[in-house]
């Protein structure tokens, strides 16, 4: 009765083991199906979370940015700026170095009477930041100092000149964008 039991056993294995192959294919086919379904759903779920996440930290940095209700100590900053102005910056910048931290009523004369030509730009914005403060903040435009003033690169226009034998050569005529910020004196 033994041997029977095993013989028994054998055979449903051996059958078994021939259905195996294709029932390892569909298995396959399966979980490889399962897997990829789940790997779509844990996609899903992580991106809805970094959204969700993502808007949360927005919020709170736009209201750090932007407080209701100013603080006692702190100063009010005016900002201004002039974008595409057609002056290399290397040469606004050197322009903007000169009145960096001067007072407004230092900083004027001396781009008016300057003989650099982004002078005037700059000059032409630090009277709109100064009108901006008095119109927008209800500040004095004599009391003003110019805490930041930065020149950014533009783009760059490139334009061509015919040169000799034929040849043309590239004249790259180059743009600035120039930022200042305007704050009281103490």
């Amino acid at each position: 009765m033994a041997d029977d039991k095993n013989t028994e056993k054998d055979q449903a294995k051996k059958p078994a083991a021939k259905k195996k192959p294709a029932a390892k294919k569909q298995a396959a086919k399966k979980p490889a199906a399962k897997k990829a379904a789940a790997k779509k759903a844990a996609a899903k779920k992580p991106a809805a979370k970094t959204k969700a996440e993502t808007k949360a930290p927005a919020k709170k940095s736009a209201a750090k940015k932007a407080p209701a209700k100013r603080e006692a100590g702190e100063r009010p900053v005016v900002n201004a700026s002039a974008r595409f102005v057609r002056v290399a910056p290397r040469k606004a910048r050197l322009v903007a170095d000169q009145v960096r931290g001067l007072p407004l009523e230092d900083a004027l004369p001396l781009l008016r009477f300057s003989t650099r030509g982004a002078a005037q730009n700059i000059r032409k914005l630090l009277e709109s930041a100064a009108a901006n403060a008095e119109t927008n903040h209800d500040l004095i435009a004599d009391d003003l100092l110019i805490k930041d003033i930065h020149v950014d690169e533009g783009p760059t226009l490139r334009r061509y000149r015919p040169r000799a034998l034929g040849r043309a050569t590239r004249i790259n005529k180059r743009t600035s964008h120039i930022v200042v910020a305007l704050t009281p004196e103490d």
